[in-house]
């Protein structure tokens, strides 16, 4: 009995989340559900006729204020292969796997979604034996666009990306046009923010602080950053949530905020783009196959499937972020309503390794003491 075969006999329940859009109150696709499961379960096979793909990724995939794409992936992959896909999203994202693999238990999932740079540093700086394999043959890889690679070692190939910005409710406030203008009185309490140690988008913006004041001065930033009330919330999710139901008139977001916005006939007006200092911070997102995977060769497929233009042009209008290939069939007004920054910046793998870790102890230590 193979791992996947015992999970099932052994009960592993898959649960049904609809695709959601808590966000503006509607928007999504509404049409499906995507099966997914909880951190530690996955489900199999009745018959053993077709193969199962899972896929680990995170959560905002799957069920976020925007129109995820994971029940529209689902559908379209099942109906064109003959597999199974299910998703499954532990809540501490990424860390369930290192987890399982440093414990030296079977990690049951074929592949991850949701890579970005720091996410492969954690791996190679906490796991000795590693924890995906090489990339491999995937049909599209030549498509991906030059400068978003971002594993040195080639496991992960970028999926899509995306630049932090600042998004602002234009008809509560001005958003100021500098990283110290946030300290400006009349923004006290008008920033809310992800940590850093438990969500992705947090973190950029942490590593574009550090970009942008030093690792010597960053945290002197974030000092007077709590002194003007800004507020962290632990998800994107969380945060843009709050945000969207007027808490606070700026959220650390995606410069493609529009997009959703638009999707769901909101007032743009409500939905403004700010660079702080002319820069996007750079996140590209990847995928990788699990060393020792199930399923390697249809985790493979699932990669190329996921780099063919109109699926591309679709996951960037449902996840809200710019495709990562040249060939992306893409909506005529989607480059008017998704910004790029006049100078995007970010830090490579060789840069974080070795320091990535410790600027975020070092936050959570001073922002827990303040």
């Amino acid at each position: 009995m193979d791992r996947r075969s015992f999970l099932t006999a052994a009960g592993a329940a898959a649960s049904l989340s609809v695709a959601g859009c808590a966000g503006l109150g509607g928007g999504g696709d509404g049409s499906s559900t995507d099966e997914s499961t909880p951190a530690g379960t996955t489900t199999g096979d009745a018959d053993g006729s077709e193969e199962t793909l899972v896929v680990g990724t995170y959560s905002a995939f799957i069920d976020s204020p925007s129109t995820s794409p994971g029940a529209w992936v689902k559908q379209r992959f099942e109906e064109e292969f003959d597999a199974r896909l299910v998703w499954q999203t532990p809540s501490n994202e990424l860390n369930h796997y290192i987890e399982r693999r440093n414990a030296g238990v079977d990690i049951e999932a074929d592949m991850y979604l949701g890579l970005n740079t720091d996410h492969l540093v954690r791996v190679d700086e906490t796991l000795d034996d590693g924890l995906f394999a090489d990339v491999g043959d995937v049909a599209g890889r030549d498509d991906i666009k030059p400068g978003l690679q971002f594993d040195p070692d080639g496991r992960a190939i970028p999926y899509d990306t995306g630049y932090i910005s600042l998004v602002f409710d234009g008809t509560a406030t001005t958003a100021p046009e500098t990283f110290e203008g946030l300290l400006a009185e009349e923004h006290a309490g008008d920033l809310i923010t992800q940590n850093p140690a438990s969500s992705a988008t947090g973190r950029a913006f942490l590593l574009h602080t550090i970009k942008q004041f030093g690792p010597d001065g960053y945290l002197d930033y974030w000092s007077d950053l709590q002194d003007n009330d800004v507020r962290v919330l632990g998800s994107w999710s969380d945060a843009y949530s709050a945000w969207s139901g007027g808490e606070a008139p700026m959220v650390v977001s995606y410069s493609t905020d529009q997009v959703f916005a638009d999707q769901n006939d909101a007032d743009l007006s409500e939905h403004q783009i700010r660079f702080l200092n002319d820069q996007g911070y750079a996140n590209p997102e990847g995928m990788a196959v699990f060393d020792g995977a199930d399923t390697p060769t249809l985790a493979r497929e699932f990669m190329g499937f996921l780099l063919r233009p109109d699926i591309q042009g679709e996951i960037a209008v449902r996840n809200v972020q710019f495709p990562a290939t040249e060939s992306a069939e893409l909506p005529a007004d989607y480059a008017e309503l998704a910004q790029e920054p006049p100078e995007p910046v970010t830090f490579g793998y060789d840069e974080l390794r070795g320091s990535v870790s410790g600027w975020i102890s070092d936050w959570e230590r001073q922002f827990a003491s303040n």
